[in-house]
């Protein structure tokens, strides 16, 4: 790893606050180190041992890409992120995580919310209870990211 690459893992090591900024210098490691495939392309096959010889490579080559990207994308969390992402097995379920964690902005959360409750409509057989309680969680989400709930109307 040459140490341009060294100093952008070092300056900004994810802890949720900053994850936008985060992420570019990531996927700018993935791929410039050629690793940025695991996170789009599915894993090949493991060859059973009677597999021809391209098979084994590409397996081996996705196996050993996995684990380098898995390395540079912990390493480069908070020691409690790092902690909780651990067990996952592939870097793409560890972004995947992140993504669900952080990625989405407060604005989108509020919004969704918001349109959620305008349009959502109590279906015949639904109990009350579950209906409101769905509303209630609606609100949450709206009013954590944001959203002021006018009581007034």
């Amino acid at each position: 790893m040459n140490n341009s690459i060294v100093q952008l893992l070092a300056s900004q090591k994810l802890n949720g606050d900053n994850y936008t900024t985060w992420k570019p210098n990531l996927n700018t490691i993935l791929v410039v180190n050629d690793l940025r495939f695991v996170l789009t392309e599915e894993c090949p096959q493991a060859p059973a041992s009677t597999a021809n010889r391209n098979v084994r490579e590409a397996y081996d080559r996705w196996v050993k890409a996995n684990e380098k990207a898995r390395v540079y994308i912990i390493a480069n969390m908070s020691d409690v992120l790092a902690k909780k992402h651990e067990s996952l097995a592939t870097a793409k379920e560890i972004m995947d995580s992140l993504t669900k964690m952080f990625g989405q902005p407060s604005w989108s959360l509020k919004h969704e919310a918001i349109k959620y409750i305008y349009t959502k409509q109590i279906k015949e057989g639904t109990s009350v209870r579950e209906h409101v309680l769905d509303m209630m969680m609606h609100f949450n989400i709206a009013e954590v990211n944001g959203g002021s709930i006018n009581e007034a109307n």
